[in-house]
């Protein structure tokens, strides 16, 4: 549904947070709840200090909460009530943020995705770290990029250049097929 003021889709059947974020072009994505998801960071919003053991996982970029002037103790960074610090948490949000592809291929060294997303967020490691990110061989589905972990890659790869190589006008190097719906 489309209105002058907002729009809705709705989307039967169940969906993991990967089918529906193929829906969306976007830099950045805001999304609530989620909280046993584990290939991006997160900005934490606390009620308690109690939630902290709950809620941190490793991929906490900063915490937030609704502050009240006579609330105390602070239980987070940063105050929602705040312009300067949702400036602030907006600004962490756009250097900081990242979406691995839960493909767990261990291709970086870590068991999964988890283990580098926390490393990531710790600054020791980069999401250039991802081999399925950066891959060699693309495959793009009306224009949004089908994520492959390497051994299913490789054996696109492989095949294609099979098939290809036993052509009369086939060189080697950069290889774009583009397969058009009928």
């Amino acid at each position: 549904a489309i209105t002058p003021e907002e729009s809705v889709i709705f989307l039967r059947n169940k969906k993991n947070l990967d089918e529906i974020i193929k829906y969306f072009e976007a830099d950045i994505i805001l999304i609530e709840g989620f909280k046993k998801e584990k290939t991006f960071p997160k900005i934490v919003c606390l009620r308690s200090e109690s939630e902290k053991a709950e809620l941190f996982d490793g991929l906490q970029l900063c915490t937030a909460s609704l502050i009240s002037k006579d609330m105390s103790p602070r239980v987070s960074k940063f105050n929602i009530l705040n312009n300067e610090d949702i400036e602030k948490i907006a600004e962490i949000a756009i250097n900081k943020s990242f979406k691995l592809p839960n493909l767990n291929c261990g291709e970086c060294g870590y068991q999964d995705c988890y283990g580098l997303a926390q490393e990531i967020v710790k600054g020791n490691k980069t999401s250039g770290d991802c081999f399925s990110l950066e891959p060699s061989t693309l495959v793009k589905v009306n224009g949004k990029i089908i994520s492959m972990n390497p051994f299913i890659a490789k054996i696109v790869k492989n095949t294609i250049i099979g098939l290809l190589s036993s052509l009369k006008a086939f060189v080697k190097g950069d290889i774009e097929i583009k397969i058009k719906k009928k």
